[in-house]
């Protein structure tokens, strides 16, 4: 007691420093005999009852998790569950994602190939039906005028101006001038009608 009474009065050696540490010891001495004392019971009470694993049994008595500690590892374990499901979700649906891409990359590239080939396609027809008709317009104009005039009146009125506006003027005036009157002026309002669109400016 003089000893503890010198150590926390401080007598010249910092009283507050000398304190702590006596009362510092203290505290770490009870524990360790408290510790001491509750193993000693456990392994004690295992070696009565004939316990083979007692040194298990014992230190399992003294180091049980508590329950709160339990509780959050539970919780822990379970997110991290969760976490690996949704991981493991958000790479199929990116993988899902990365095979729609490519497949609609092939479709459209697919789509443009086959636009392509309409389009050279439709040129082509475009190139042949104009090379008909020219050659049909040649054959209309080569033609004696007045057997030109007979087709001509048989024709669709539509159909017949439109030839009669691709030919020559002199071979067109010809023709017309072969035709029965009703006939040349259907002609005559058709091709006057379709000029009429044409813009001037």
């Amino acid at each position: 007691m003089k000893i503890l009474g010198s150590a926390i009065l401080g007598h010249g050696r910092g009283p507050r420093r000398g304190a702590l540490f006596v009362i510092s010891g203290l505290l770490i001495a009870s524990a360790l005999i408290r510790f001491g004392d509750g193993a000693g019971q456990a392994f004690a009470l295992a070696a009565e009852n004939g316990d083979a694993a007692a040194p298990d049994h014992a230190a399992s008595m003294v180091c049980e998790m508590p329950e709160d500690l339990q509780i959050m590892l539970t919780a822990f374990h379970e997110r991290d569950a969760r976490l690996k499901e949704q991981e493991a979700a958000l790479r199929d649906r990116m993988q899902a994602l990365r095979i729609a891409d490519q497949e609609i990359t092939r479709k459209l590239e697919a789509l443009t190939s086959a636009e392509e080939e309409l389009r050279n396609t439709i040129a082509l027809a475009d190139s042949a039906a104009e090379e008909d008709l020219r050659r049909l317009t040649s054959v209309y104009e080569n033609m004696k005028p007045k057997q030109a005039a007979a087709l001509f009146e048989e024709m669709d009125p539509g159909f017949a101006a439109g030839f009669l506006g691709r030919m020559r003027p002199e071979s067109a005036a010809e023709i017309m001038a072969n035709l029965t009157p009703q006939a040349a002026h259907t002609f005559s309002v058709m091709l006057a009608g379709r000029n009429a669109q044409v813009p001037v400016e």
